[in-house]
């Protein structure tokens, strides 16, 4: 299953404002390379003989799928496909300086999904309007698709996705007599009831809002909406307070954890200690790499890493349910987005190597090795055990952050974990809201 999810998942909280000053005015092209304008269909003849770069961020693509592009991109084109590896850690960096230089461009990238808006809107990646069915249209995972659009055109399109959903302690459920609930209500209650003085029913931090907005998503609530031309805040709509006091409630009656914590590592709380001592958490959610984590001590590795095995006896999982009974809750979901810059002077090599990305093979090959495809249609080749039908059936309604061009800097200034740990302490959700929502309307827009 999907380990990269505790990268991608997290990787929001490296944007900072200085995102919003990056020198990427120059990457709109206003028509040259043909980058300006969607193009339809590939151009076969164009891209013949074209050396191309693609740049993957950390280790997430595995050395098959990068061995089957680079042979493929030779047989369809005669030129050759050079990958580069970056680092998670300086990717912003780079981006930010070499997509609007020609002569460093890669003409391919991979970017974090909740980047994609900063860089789209600044013009830094080529309309792919004009080849998006081709490449799977209605088919792709549409959180992805949406947060890569501007205007109504597709520029930065999904690679690949993780996603969220609930890990629990079968033993505990069982012996309070709880089943897996159906509903977003139910789920709330049973939780409570499972809480003690050393015990957090369902541990999650105050601050911790890439999980909490779930709440607010199952509800019908956003953190932000278009309003003609510019985005707006929308913590004070009464759908999203719905949601922002069913998670105040939530913190309150089921979580141990403190209002100060923000992304974590539920999973050590579930689990028994070395020394037997018993769980601190009947339930969590977290990513679905996550379950490697889970289980049985069996001892440190060489490192000193605790090894775990997974038991079905005592551990199970199953998505977050919605407000309605057979509906799953929106979850917002890791991993990342793909798009061709708009500076490569190498544009038909680029769309073909898009062609062979969105290809059937090689959507196939990603699930087999564990990374949720961006079609769709290929979900059913990540297996059938529980944790992947979990991670399908969380991500297919998944939600990403508002493509806002001013929300890397919403991120970066750690606002939503300020505002949501003050819902968690028990702050009144109306008037934090009119707040948080000045303090979002200031910077969204960029």
């Amino acid at each position: 299953m999907i380990r990269n999810g505790k990268r991608s998942l997290a990787l929001t909280a490296l944007a900072g404002a200085s995102v919003l000053a990056i020198a990427l005015t120059g990457c709109s092209t206003g028509g040259d390379s043909g980058a300006g304008a969607a193009a339809s269909g590939f151009d076969t003849k164009g891209a013949k003989n074209q050396d191309i770069t693609f740049w993957v961020m950390g280790g997430d693509t595995p050395q098959e799928a990068r061995d089957y592009l680079v042979k493929e991109y030779k047989a369809a084109t005669g030129g050759t496909l050079t990958i580069q590896q970056q680092d998670w850690t300086d990717a912003l960096t780079k981006l930010t300086n070499q997509l609007p230089d020609a002569k460093n461009t890669p003409d391919v990238t991979e970017i974090g999904n909740t980047w994609s808006p900063t860089f789209t809107t600044a013009g830094a990646f080529t309309d792919l309007s004009g080849i998006y069915e081709d490449l799977g249209g209605g088919d792709l995972l549409k959180s992805f698709v949406d947060v890569g659009t501007v205007d109504g055109k597709q520029y930065a399109l999904p690679y690949y996705f993780g996603s969220r959903y609930i890990t629990y302690r079968k033993d505990i459920w069982e012996a309070a007599g709880l089943e897996v609930p159906s509903t977003l209500d139910e789920f709330n209650a049973d939780v409570a009831k499972l809480k003690t003085a050393g015990q957090s029913g369902f541990y999650i931090g105050g601050q911790d809002w890439r999980n909490g907005v779930s709440w607010v998503f199952a509800n019908g609530g956003d953190l932000a909406e278009k309003d003609g031309d510019k985005w707006v805040s929308t913590l004070s709509s009464e759908k999203t307070q719905t949601g922002l006091k069913q998670f105040q409630e939530l913190f309150k009656n089921a979580s141990n954890a403190p209002a100060t914590e923000d992304d974590s590592t539920p999973w050590v709380n579930i689990n028994n200690d070395k020394d037997g001592a018993a769980p601190t958490a009947a339930t969590i959610i977290a990513p679905g790499w996550a379950h490697w984590s889970v289980g049985d001590y069996k001892g440190d590795d060489d490192k000193g890493n605790e090894k775990r095995e997974w038991n079905d006896a005592t551990f199970g999982v199953f998505p977050l349910p919605g407000v309605e009974a057979g509906t799953v809750a929106p979850v917002f979901a890791g991993g990342s987005n793909v798009a061709i810059s708009a500076k490569s002077t190498k544009q038909a090599g680029a769309k073909e190597l898009l062609r062979i990305i969105f290809s059937e093979d090689y959507q196939t090959l990603l699930a087999k090795n564990g990374l949720g495809p961006a079609n769709t249609k290929y979900v059913a080749e990540l297996g059938t055990d529980q944790f992947a039908k979990a991670l399908v059936d969380s991500a297919l309604g998944s939600k990403l952050t508002p493509a806002a061009p001013g929300w890397a800097a919403v991120e970066g200034q750690k606002i939503l974990e300020e505002f949501f740990g003050k819902i968690a302490e028990g702050g009144d959700t109306a008037s934090l809201a009119k707040e948080y929502d000045s303090k979002i309307n200031g910077i969204i827009n960029g």
